[in-house]
């Protein structure tokens, strides 16, 4: 399988299928027929913004594995802007966008954990969009959602390089959790300076009309 994502038809079909995302992100929801272009608009721009982010790593694990510049917030904007069937959908085309520049590929299963559904699960964020505080409470969510994936992937494929001293389950429990922790908190920390957390509210209050 690795072979055929570097190859040109395996790149084709990723792009095909990230295509086929975006139009369903422009539909509406179950009761609406029409198209929404600013929806489209805003998850192709904070797609486009969570791979360039992806590309800044500030520090970059071993084993796999990077603290980024925010790249995991932007799927959580998109969540917060627009629901969490369209933040979920972002995320998957951010895997996507991923599995062609970067192809890691060893089983199926691993393909789906460590790519569409790792990021998919960030667009989860969109479960609290109308809380308060309900950016942070969802990228949080939506950052659990990322850990779980990737501790299972660790856990199921990648046991084997688990330290002496360490099982495939507390290896990758604590092997994950140091570098999204660690982007995590400066996260949290900065979307809630005043300015930026109310830049937030008002970009949802503007989708919202």
């Amino acid at each position: 399988m690795q072979e055929f994502f570097e190859s040109t038809g395996g790149k084709i079909a990723v792009i095909a299928v990230i295509v086929i995302l975006l139009l369903l992100i422009m539909r509406g929801g179950k009761n609406e027929k029409k198209m929404d272009t600013r929806a489209l608009t805003v998850s192709a721009l904070m797609i486009a913004l969570a791979t360039v982010l992806g590309m800044i790593k500030i520090f970059e694990m071993p084993q796999g594995g990077s603290v980024t510049l925010f790249s995991i917030l932007p799927i959580a904007v998109c969540g917060y802007l627009l629901g969490t069937r369209r933040g979920v959908m972002a995320g998957f085309c951010v895997g996507l966008i991923n599995l062609i520049f970067g192809p890691y590929v060893i089983h199926p299963v691993q393909l789906l954990i460590d790519y569409p559904l790792a990021f998919g699960a960030v667009g989860l964020a969109g479960i609290t969009r109308n809380s308060s505080n309900g950016l942070t409470k969802g990228y949080l969510i939506g950052l659990l959602g990322r850990y779980i994936c990737a501790v299972l992937s660790g856990v199921i494929f990648f046991g084997s390089y688990a330290p002496e001293g360490f099982n495939a389950w507390t290896w990758s429990l604590w092997y994950n959790l140091t570098y999204l922790a660690a982007e995590g908190i400066i996260t949290v920390i900065v979307i809630n300076i005043p300015a930026v957390k109310n830049m937030f509210i008002r970009f949802k209050a503007q989708m919202s009309n």
